[in-house]
C-alpha cells in the first residue's frame, strides 16, 4: 500500500487538479497489485475563507454570506471544468447540499453571536470534504475507479476541537478493518478532518492533512508516504529568505521534526511520528515538477559532508522571563511556571535557564504573550508581592533561528561558528538553547534580524560558492568613479577566485541617491544614479541601517565633513566603514576614539588605509608592527603626493601656480589645493599615524612651518591662483636657496616623543627623501626592532587610480 497526500496549492484549481490526476494514475502504475490512498487538502485558501466567514457571522457581519457564495461558486466551477456535462448532475447536487449546510451553520452562528471551537471545526471541515469529493468524481469520470472515504469514519480523536489528539488504538483498528476489507484499489480521503467518540467533527490542526496521511500510512504499514506540495522538497533554508537555498535530497526523521518544529512549513510537525515508528519513508514531492527527486525522510540518511542539515526559523515569538532571588535553591518554580502555562493551553517552544537558578526564560507564540503574563503573575502572586520574584517580563518582536543536523553531535565549534557569524553582522542573541540530543542549536533574536541572520548562517554553513558583500558608496567623483570601474572589472575575479560577490546596493553623491537590493548594474551606474531621488544624507544613512543587509560596508569616497559625522550611526549597527575621507580620523580625538571603540564593540571594521599614502600600505604596516609587539619611536615621512609632485616639477622655468594647476588637473590635489599647499593635509596624516601609534594628539598640537604667504590662503580658489602668480618671486627664492646648496625641497612630517611637526625642508643626497620623484610618498618607521635602519614604505601617494585601489583593498579586508 502507498499513501499520497496533496496540499492546497496542488488542488487550488481545475488545472492543478488535472496534474494531481496524472500523478495519481502514474502512482497506480507503479504499484499495480497494491492499494493507493490519496489524501487531499481543501482548495488553496478555502480554509481561511471559511474561518473568516464564521468569525464574521459571530460578529454580526452579514457579508459572510458573500464569502460563502464565492466558496460555493469556486467549487461549482471546478466541477464544471473537471467533469463531463453528462456526469455533473450528482456532483453539483452534492456540492450544493454541502454549501447549504455551511450557510445554515453560519446563519445559526450569526443568530447566536457565538462561534464555539466545535462549531468552527464543523465549518472548516467542509473544505476538505468538498475538494476530495470533486477529485474522486473527476478520477471516476476519467475511468479511474476509486472509493471516496469519509475520514471521520476511520480517524478517532478526543474533543480538543481545533487540534484534536488522535486515539491511535481505535484509529489503527478502524483503518485496518476498512481498507483491508475494501475491494477498491484507489481511495480518496479528505485530510484534516476526524471525529470524536460521539461522531462530532474534529480537526487535526492547520496542516492536519499531512497528519491524516501519516496516520493512515502508519496504521496500514504502507510502503511509502508521499507529500505532494508546491516545492521540490525540504530545503537548507526558507527560499523566500535565502535565494541560494538548496534542496535536501535525504534527511532523517529526527531532523525533519526539528526543522518542521522550528518553522519549516513543508511538512506539518506531528506528521513524522506515525511513520517513524513503522520506518515508513516519507517523500516530499512537487506537484508542478513531479520529475524532481524531492526529499526522502527516513532513518538511514546519506551524509552530505556537512554537519548542518538545515536552518529554520519561527517568527512572532515572545520571550517570557521569570526572575528573582527567591528562586535560588528553592525547588518547584519551574514546575509551577510550566503548569500555569499548560493550564491555559500555552505551548512552550523554547526553554533556557541560567545555572544560577535566578531566572527561567521560555519562548512562546507572541499572540499568547498577554494571556501568559496574566497566568504566570497569578500563579506567583504571593512571591511577587513579597519581592521574592519579579513580575513576569515579556519581550515581543522576537524570532527563533535554529541550526539542525544529526551530524552536529560531538562536533565542537559549531555553536561558536554560528554565534560568531551572526555576531559579526550585529545580530544580538537574546537567548540560547541546545537540545540534549545535540541535534539543534536555537537562538532567540530580534524579528527584524531574521533574514540577515539566516543568510549569514547559510553562507557560512552551506555556500561554498561565494560570500555576498553589500556596499553602500557615498561619493562618485574622481576617486569614486575609479573605484566603481575597478569593482566592475574585478567582479568576476572576486567571485571565482575569492568567493566574494561584491554588490553595490546603494549609491549617493551630492545631488542624487539610489538603492537596489538586487545590486546596481555597474555598466550604467550613472544612469541609475541620475534616475534616483534627491540626495539626503540622513535618509541615506537611515536606509542603510533599516535594510539590515548582511555583510554591509559603507564606503566614503568624499571629503565631506557631514558624511564623516555619520560613521558612528553605521558602526553601531555593525555596518563596516571604509573611509577615504580623512575628516573623521583627523577630527577631535574623542570622535576618532569613539569610532574605533564602536567598531570593536559591534564587530565591525573601521578601515581608512587611504587616509595616509593613498594606495600604499602605510597604516596597515604600522598596525602590523604594533600588533606584533613592536614600539614606534619615530616616524619621518613625505606624505603629500601633491607637494612632492609640485617641488619635483618646479624649477623656476614655469610659475609655481602653473605647476600647482597641473597637479590639480592630473588629480593629485584635494578639491581645494590649499589643503595641500598649506600643509593642513600633511598635518592630518601625521596626526592619524601618531594616533594609530597610540598617541593622544590633536591638530593644534602639531607645529606647521608653512612656506605659503598668508595672502594666498584667503578668498576663492581662483583668487588663490591669482595671488600665487603675484607671489612668484617668493616661491622662486625658496627654490633657488635649496638648489644653490645642491639640495631639494621636501615637505616633511615628523613624529617623535609625543610631538609632531610638518614643514618644508632642504634635503641632501644622503636623505631617504632626496630620491623621491613624481607624486611618490615615503614613510620611515623607526621602532625598537628598526632603531637605526628604518622600515620604509614608499610609492605613489596620490592619484585617483591608486587611491581607489587602496579603498578597494580595504573593502576586501572588511569582507574577510
Amino acid at each position: 500500500m502507498q499513501v499520497l497526500k496533496f496540499g492546497g496549492t496542488s488542488v487550488a484549481n481545475a488545472e492543478n487538479m488535472n496534474k494531481v490526476s496524472g500523478i495519481v494514475q502514474q502512482a497506480l502504475v507503479r504499484l499495480p497489485q497494491g492499494k493507493t490512498i490519496v489524501v487531499v487538502s481543501a482548495l488553496g485558501g478555502v480554509t481561511d475563507v471559511l474561518l473568516q466567514s464564521g468569525g464574521m457571522a459571530a460578529a454580526g457581519d452579514e457579508s459572510y454570506k458573500e464569502l460563502l457564495q464565492k466558496v460555493e461558486q469556486r467549487h461549482l466551477e471546478a466541477v464544471k471544468a473537471l467533469i463531463p456535462v453528462t456526469q455533473q448532475s450528482s456532483v453539483l447536487s452534492w456540492v450544493k447540499q454541502r454549501c447549504n449546510e455551511i450557510e445554515d451553520i453560519c446563519n445559526g452562528v450569526f443568530l447566536l453571536g457565538e462561534l464555539s471551537a466545535r462549531t468552527k471545526d464543523r465549518i472548516v471541515s467542509f473544505g476538505e470534504l468538498l475538494s476530495s469529493k470533486i477529485i474522486a468524481a473527476h478520477l471516476n469520470a476519467q475511468g479511474v475507479e476509486n472509493t471516496w472515504v469519509d475520514s471521520r469514519e476511520i480517524i478517532r480523536t478526543d474533543t480538543h476541537y481545533g487540534s484534536a489528539a488522535v486515539d491511535f488504538a481505535i484509529t489503527n483498528s478502524l483503518c485496518h478493518d476498512f481498507f483491508s476489507a475494501a475491494a477498491a484499489r484507489l481511495f480518496i480521503v479528505p485530510g484534516f478532518v476526524a471525529a470524536d467518540a460521539k461522531g462530532n467533527t474534529t480537526t487535526l490542526g492547520r496542516g492536519g492533512s499531512d497528519y491524516t496521511a501519516a496516520i493512515i500510512a502508519g496504521a496500514m504499514n504502507a510502503l511509502t508516504l508521499e507529500i505532494w506540495t508546491d516545492v521540490s522538497g525540504m530545503m537548507t533554508a526558507d527560499p523566500r529568505l535565502v535565494p541560494n537555498a538548496r534542496i535536501l535530497p535525504h534527511i532523517s526523521y529526527q531532523e525533519a521534526m526539528e526543522l518542521s518544529h522550528f518553522g519549516a512549513k513543508v511538512i506539518y510537525p506531528p506528521t513524522i511520528q506515525p511513520v517513524m515508528s513503522k520506518n515508513i519513508p516519507v517523500w516530499i514531492k512537487n506537484t508542478f515538477a513531479p520529475e524532481d527527486h524531492g526529499t526522502v525522510i527516513e532513518n538511514d540518511v546519506h551524509k552530505n559532508g556537512n554537519n548542518i542539515r538545515g536552518i529554520s526559523s519561527i517568527n512572532k515569538i515572545a520571550l517570557l522571563s521569570l526572575e528573582g532571588s527567591g528562586m535560588v535553591g528553592i525547588p518547584g518554580f519551574s514546575r509551577r511556571l510550566f503548569e500555569s502555562l499548560a493550564n491555559d493551553l500555552i505551548n512552550v517552544i523554547l526553554i533556557t535557564q541560567g545555572s544560577s537558578e535566578h531566572s527561567i526564560c521560555v519562548g512562546i507564540d507572541e499572540a499568547l504573550a498577554d494571556k501568559a503574563k496574566l497566568a504566570v503573575d497569578r500563579t506567583f502572586a504571593y512571591e511577587i508581592e513579597t519581592g521574592r520574584v519579579e513580575p513576569l517580563r515579556v519581550e515581543k518582536g522576537l524570532a527563533i533561528v535554529a541550526l539542525v543536523g544529526d551530524n552536529m553531535k560531538s562536533h565542537p565549534g559549531i555553536s561558536g561558528k554560528m554565534f560568531g557569524a551572526i555576531g559579526r553582522n550585529g545580530v544580538n542573541v537574546r537567548a540560547i538553547a541546545q537540545g540534549s540530543s545535540e541535534r539543534n542549536i536555537s537562538a532567540v533574536i530580534a524579528a527584524a534580524d531574521v533574514k540577515k541572520a539566516i543568510n549569514v548562517l547559510h553562507e557560512d554553513f552551506f555556500e561554498t560558492t561565494y560570500k555576498q558583500i553589500n556596499l553602500f558608496v557615498a561619493g562618485t567623483g574622481n576617486v569614486g568613479s575609479k573605484l566603481l570601474a575597478q569593482l566592475k572589472q574585478q567582479q568576476q575575479y572576486l567571485q571565482q577566485n575569492m568567493r566574494l560577490q561584491v554588490r553595490i546596493v546603494g549609491m549617493a553623491n551630492s545631488k542624487k541617491m539610489v538603492f537596489s537590493d538586487e545590486g546596481i548594474e555597474l555598466d550604467n551606474w550613472r544612469d541609475h544614479l541620475q534616475k534616483g531621488e534627491a540626495s539626503d544624507l540622513a535618509k541615506f544613512v537611515e536606509t542603510v541601517r533599516s535594510k539590515n543587509l548582511r555583510n554591509s560596508v559603507f564606503v566614503d569616497v568624499t571629503a565631506n565633513e557631514m558624511v564623516a559625522q555619520v560613521y558612528d550611526q553605521l558602526l553601531a549597527k555593525s555596518i563596516s566603514v571604509v573611509a577615504c575621507n580623512k575628516v573623521a580620523c583627523s577630527s577631535a580625538y574623542v570622535y576618532y576614539k569613539k569610532l574605533k571603540d564602536l567598531a570593536r564593540e559591534y564587530n565591525a571594521f573601521f578601515l581608512f588605509e587611504t587616509n595616509v599614502g593613498a594606495g600604499l600600505p602605510v597604516i596597515g604596516t604600522l598596525n602590523d608592527l604594533l600588533r606584533s609587539g613592536d614600539v614606534v619611536t619615530r616616524i619621518e615621512a613625505v606624505l603629500s603626493g601633491t607637494l612632492n609632485f609640485v617641488f619635483n616639477n618646479y624649477d623656476g622655468t614655469r610659475s609655481f601656480a602653473q605647476v600647482v594647476k597641473q597637479a590639480q588637473d592630473e588629480g593629485y590635489t584635494e578639491p581645494d589645493p590649499r589643503l595641500d599647499l598649506s600643509g593642513t593635509d600633511v598635518m592630518r596624516k601625521i596626526m592619524i599615524l601618531a594616533r594609530e601609534a597610540g598617541e593622544h594628539l590633536e591638530m593644534e598640537d602639531i607645529s606647521n612651518n608653512s612656506f605659503m604667504p598668508a595672502s594666498c590662503m584667503v578668498g576663492s580658489v581662483d583668487d588663490f591662483y591669482k595671488e600665487m602668480e603675484k607671489q612668484e618671486k617668493h616661491f622662486k627664492e625658496i627654490y633657488q636657496q635649496a638648489a644653490s646648496a645642491g639640495k631639494k625641497l621636501k615637505f616633511v612630517a615628523k613624529y617623535e616623543g609625543g610631538k609632531a611637526s610638518v614643514g618644508l625642508q632642504h634635503v641632501d643626497s644622503q636623505s631617504d627623501f632626496y630620491h623621491l620623484y613624481g607624486k611618490d610618498n615615503v614613510v620611515l618607521f623607526y621602532t625598537n626592532r628598526y632603531p637605526d635602519q628604518p622600515l620604509v614604505v614608499k610609492g605613489a601617494g596620490a592619484g585617483a587610480e591608486v587611491t581607489a585601489s587602496g579603498v578597494f583593498a580595504d573593502i576586501i579586508r572588511a569582507a574577510h
